[in-house]
């Protein structure tokens, strides 16, 4: 396994440990090669098994928390270890340390916070509904229930589809729009194509929305290097399945 792509504004902070892993490594094979962490792809459940081992290994923290993702816009505050997949959510916020949480992602975008005073963190999954619908702005909020203020958290965005692979079609556009009126500039419509839209930069908005000023972005876009990273899209296109990659933060003890 390659070594995770990181930010230097969370490697900053002592005592908090991060990463975001793509596909190398890893024991999968086939439609998932590399460091699939999945389990709801159709990946060999042994293989996933070693990879999320190897995963939590190289955070050298305690299990990896890991939830059951739906799009939501629900951030769940946890303070113990759960079976991966039994929480309906797509944000995780603790202060309890040696919890690795982690967010899957293969296109969407994966989020990890930091108040280093408090000593809060948090992880979120955000595709563009649950952008939409408020997932960044309720993570937050529940880093702020636990001490954390907004103008003290670092948010680091990885590895996610960009804008000029991102056709989304008129469709997509309008719903987006009656659901966020002032985003028509995230839309751009190549020559003779169709509207394409930019999720990191709608996040990195949200971001700015929910008063975080320390932003930080890292990696590249997950459609453009398939060796690199898992991409539903780009799976699809292919007509193929693919797997997921992981985002993991958590706290050491001090």
């Amino acid at each position: 396994m390659t070594a995770p792509e990181t930010a230097v504004s969370l490697s900053a902070i002592s005592g908090i440990r991060h990463g975001f892993f793509g596909r190398v490594g890893g024991v999968s094979t086939g439609e998932f090669a590399g460091l699939n962490v999945s389990t709801s792809v159709g990946d060999d459940p042994e293989h996933v098994t070693v990879n999320r081992s190897t995963v939590a290994d190289a955070m050298g923290l305690g299990p990896l928390v890991i939830l059951k993702q739906t799009h939501s816009n629900r951030a769940h505050t946890v303070s113990a270890p759960f079976a991966p997949g039994s929480v309906d959510a797509d944000a995780l916020v603790a202060s309890t340390p040696g919890l690795a949480l982690g967010i899957l992602t293969a296109d969407c975008t994966p989020i990890l916070f930091a108040d280093p005073e408090a000593r809060v963190i948090g992880a979120a999954h955000a595709g563009w509904r649950g952008a939409v619908d408020g997932i960044i702005g309720n993570t937050v909020a529940a880093m702020v229930a636990l001490g954390a203020d907004p103008a003290r958290i670092v948010a680091v965005y990885g590895p996610t589809i960009h804008g000029e692979n991102y056709e989304v079609g008129a469709k997509f556009e309008a719903d987006f729009l009656a659901l966020h009126p002032g985003g028509a500039h995230h839309f751009h419509i190549p020559t003779g194509g169709q509207p394409h839209f930019d999720l990191p930069g709608f996040v990195a908005e949200q971001l700015l929305a929910a008063g975080i000023g320390n932003i930080e972005q890292v990696g590249f876009c997950t459609y453009a290097h398939p060796d690199r990273y898992f991409s539903h899209r780009y799976a699809t296109h292919q007509g193929t399945r693919t797997g997921r990659q992981i985002a993991v933060i958590g706290l050491t003890q001090v």
